[in-house]
């Protein structure tokens, strides 16, 4: 009756915001009576929190208070995979990509959400001189300490295990069928949906010059060394024209009949795959988390991604992930 009696308490105190904070506050006074990983969690909290009067808590139970407080952060803690030994970190990595490309993007998921600094050079869609030097004449390239790597799944592949030495196997039978799922079926939805219409081709190509998927120095601005000005009026005007019809002639080949309820349903799907996780990997993201946040970024805030968490369920999941990855890696080159 006791324990209910304390529960019930620590149910009303955590039902406003305030009380909420100095329960949490709480929880960090309590944390010199747990475990050193604990003391961590609680530090966190009353860090975050910024509240010092634990008085809504008094008469709880240290122990059970405690363990509720620190679990509810336990997730945000684990979330942002720590920076990898400074041995197996990589010393100079260079990203040769397009901008918009869902698989660039997704190597740049895993290098931010590893604290993997890396340069961008950005490439001509038709000169392609960026990468004249290469053999492989598609992108992603990742340069890795002189070392070229290529195809977005490998080059991750290689990454994970270059820092998780002792792990050669970096995902279970359920991240590897959601990765290639993301390769096989995920991307192709996305391209007739960003070039769904003339409009909607402009919107991408004028959102990518100027924004650049809102992480990342603009891709074709007027002090961008890559291009000249000529080259970045055909890129935008004239990429945007082809990609519409390239859009759907991908459509046509892809069997997509409606565009947005293919987009949706790969959404829904993904979320159902979830089954009530914070993400595929659990308390942490994986490497399939990765994979379906990194080629969604680049729509997130056209018409089309806009359109996506309007009408399913993959918002939560979405937030939390731009959450988990947190600020970019790159840096200037």
């Amino acid at each position: 009756m006791r324990r209910v009696d304390h529960l019930a308490a620590l149910s009303r105190a955590i039902s406003g915001a305030a009380a909420h904070q100095r329960l949490v506050q709480g929880a960090a006074m309590m944390s010199t009576y747990a475990a050193s990983n604990s003391q961590c969690i609680a530090s966190r909290i009353a860090e975050n929190f910024r509240i010092s009067n634990p008085s809504v808590a008094r008469g709880v139970t240290g122990t059970v208070f405690f363990s509720v407080a620190a679990s509810s952060l336990a997730q945000e803690v684990q979330a942002k995979e720590s920076p990898p030994v400074e041995k197996l970190m990589p010393k100079d990595v260079v990203l040769y990509q397009y901008e918009a490309c869902p698989f660039c993007n997704k190597v740049k998921a895993f290098l931010d959400y590893y604290n993997i600094p890396y340069k961008v050079v950005e490439v001509n869609p038709i000169s392609k001189k960026e990468i004249k030097w290469s053999d492989y004449k598609k992108v992603p390239i990742l340069k890795v300490d002189g070392e070229q790597m290529v195809d977005s799944s490998d080059i991750v592949d290689k990454l994970f295990q270059r820092i998780h030495p002792d792990n050669s196997v970096p995902d279970s039978d359920e991240e590897t069928k959601w990765r290639g799922w993301v390769d096989n079926h995920l991307v192709h939805v996305l391209s007739p949906n960003i070039y769904r219409s003339v409009s909607e081709a402009l919107e991408s190509f004028d959102y990518i010059t100027t924004h650049a998927d809102c992480f990342s120095p603009m891709m074709l601005s007027t002090n961008s060394g890559n291009f000249s000005f000529t080259e970045r009026l055909v890129a935008k005007y004239a990429g945007a024209t082809a990609m519409y019809f390239v859009s759907k002639k991908l459509k046509k080949r892809h069997n997509i009949t409606d565009e947005r309820a293919a987009l949706y349903g790969a959404a829904e799907t993904w979320v159902d795959a979830l089954r009530g996780r914070q993400y595929l990997g659990g308390s942490k993201p994986n490497l399939a988390d990765l994979a379906v946040f990194g080629v969604l970024r680049p729509i997130r805030y056209l018409k089309s991604g806009k359109d996506m968490v309007e009408h399913t369920h993959i918002g939560e999941w979405y937030s939390r992930m731009e959450n988990a990855v947190g600020e970019p890696c790159r840096v200037e080159a």
